[in-house]
């Protein structure tokens, strides 16, 4: 795939009036016709604005369809999104504004303050996007403005950056992951036959979209298939409920902090969860206690596994299995490919373990501004090193084990901490485990365990070696533990364990 077209006046060309985003808080809608109009006039504008392809655009905001306006203007106007961290302060958002170096700031109400500080530092103009917005431009009054014609897009190389997102930085040192238009249509494609999507499929979208969850699980390939998303400017268990309550939501994806979420409320016990057909995971592991809970309403939750840096659909559970495979992450989907390769980078065969490796057209060709990264990032053959520990059972399926980083070795003894923290939820009194390795004079390094009790529950510190060791064998037991009463965490939901480790904890 050489070329692509542009994506929004495809979509207005085939159903101008079909529902494309739902504005839950506003209760206001856009039509396909509407966002690639809206999308085109505000090319115009940022084109009057002084911007030249290539340019960077920034954009600090909770969700809101407006955010996807921007992205398709991007496309028309030849230039490059950057979706910011709204949880992060002004003083950790410079050094990515002097990575990324962009030309213009979007920004919403309820990050004016902040827009405002980062763009002091370098004098850059700002667009208010909604309601007490108040910045140099309204993104309203410059697509008001702007005229309708045509901007003529046309096509655009498949290999083109489209916007950058930042990972996560559950190590603390985040990279600028460049998405090209081709990863959008690889993950639409990955996803949209996992799921069997289709026109007629309406999702909810309460991920944040300065992560790839918010863009592309999944707002952007609902878009592309014709569907509907309900946006809500962040997760909000109510509205979830509401929706679902209500049968507007046929697909729903989430990371494992939100199913917590959704089965710790008072309605959970009273909503019927099979009035959604689709339910799956990504980000982090959704606990197996967790994966039967929600199956013994109806719901089937499907394990995925993806990365910033493969756009990110990979892997996802098949439905029937998700009981019988608990744990897995299914299989590679479409058009991916997967491998393991041991400690020389020797694919293995068959039954095995070992660093996972990904290739295909949703992999980034790299890390924007950064090419020391990016040569690091790939082995021989294009294929992305994932820094993941996988297990591939004897039927084909997947396991994530842990990460490389995240082993220690206790007493000479590898002991991947995923592994532990799985047992530990099992425990009547536990409701989430995060496990790091500390250094101990005697074996080198031991366990330290950071436990958040269920709601209501405690946990006995004293009895807990006990259970453990009907569980685990006596070096995988953690010799310290800590009851917390929440983590330090990405957008994903992925607890920071570098936070951990340098003792920023409850």
């Amino acid at each position: 795939m050489e070329y692509v077209t542009d994506m929004s006046a495809k979509r207005a060309e085939l159903t101008p009036g079909q529902v494309a985003f739902h504005d839950v808080e506003a209760d206001s809608t856009l039509t396909f016709a509407d966002v690639d109009d809206r999308a085109n006039r505000l090319a115009h504008a940022l084109k009057g604005l002084g911007t030249a392809p290539g340019d960077r655009i920034g954009i600090l905001c909770y969700n809101h369809p407006d955010f996807f306006v921007v992205l398709f203007a991007c496309l028309k106007a030849h230039l490059v999104l950057v979706p910011l961290n709204w949880r992060q302060p002004a003083a950790e958002l410079a050094p990515i504004m002097d990575r990324a170096q962009p030309r213009l700031l979007v920004h919403d109400g309820a990050f004016a303050a902040t827009a405002t500080a980062l763009a002091a530092a370098s004098h850059l103009p700002r667009i208010g996007l909604g309601p007490g917005a108040k910045a140099n431009h309204s993104l309203d009054r410059l697509i008001e403005r702007a005229p309708g014609t045509r901007l003529g897009a046309g096509r655009r190389r498949a290999s083109d950056t489209w916007y950058l997102l930042f990972t996560s930085g559950t190590t603390g040192r985040p990279k600028a992951v460049i998405q090209t238009f081709a990863m959008a249509w690889a993950n639409a494609i990955n996803i949209g036959h996992a799921i069997d999507l289709t026109s007629a499929d309406t999702t909810i979208n309460f991920l944040p979209m300065f992560h790839t969850g918010g863009i592309n699980l999944y707002a952007l390939p609902v878009f592309l298939a014709g569907g509907t998303s309900h946006v809500v400017r962040k997760f909000d268990a109510d509205a979830t409920f509401d929706l679902v309550d209500r049968g507007n939501v046929s697909l729903i994806f989430g990371v494992p902090t939100i199913f917590q979420a959704l089965s710790l409320h008072p309605r959970f016990a009273e909503t019927d969860l099979t009035k959604v057909r689709s339910w799956a995971c990504g980000g982090a592991p959704l606990s197996e206690p967790l994966v039967r809970q929600f199956a013994a309403r109806g719901a089937n939750v499907r394990n995925g596994f993806g990365m910033t840096e493969t756009g990110p659909t990979v892997f996802l559970m098949d439905e029937a299995s998700v009981t019988a495979k608990a744990g897995s992450v299914g299989k590679a989907q479409l058009l991916t490919e997967v491998r393991l390769v041991d400690e020389l980078e020797l694919p293995i065969e068959g039954v095995g373990t070992g660093e996972l490796q990904i290739r295909g057209p949703g992999v980034t060709p790299g890390y924007f501004g950064d090419s020391a990264a990016t040569r690091a990032g790939f082995a021989e053959g294009g294929w992305l090193r994932t820094g993941d520990i996988a297990h591939r059972d004897a039927d084909g399926y997947y396991f994530i084990v842990d990460r490389i980083k995240d082993m220690y070795i206790s007493g000479g003894e590898n002991v991947y901490p995923a592994e532990v923290e799985r047992i530990l939820t099992t425990h009547p009194d536990i409701l989430e485990a995060a496990v790091i390795g500390v250094p101990d004079e005697r074996w080198g390094e031991v366990g330290q365990a950071f436990l958040l009790p269920r709601s209501g529950r405690s946990i006995d510190l004293a009895a807990l070696p006990v259970w453990c060791r009907k569980h685990l064998a006596p070096y995988k037991i953690p010799k310290r533990c800590l009851v917390v009463s929440d983590f330090p965490r990405t957008a994903a939901g992925k607890v920071q364990k570098h936070l951990l480790k340098e003792g920023e904890r409850d």
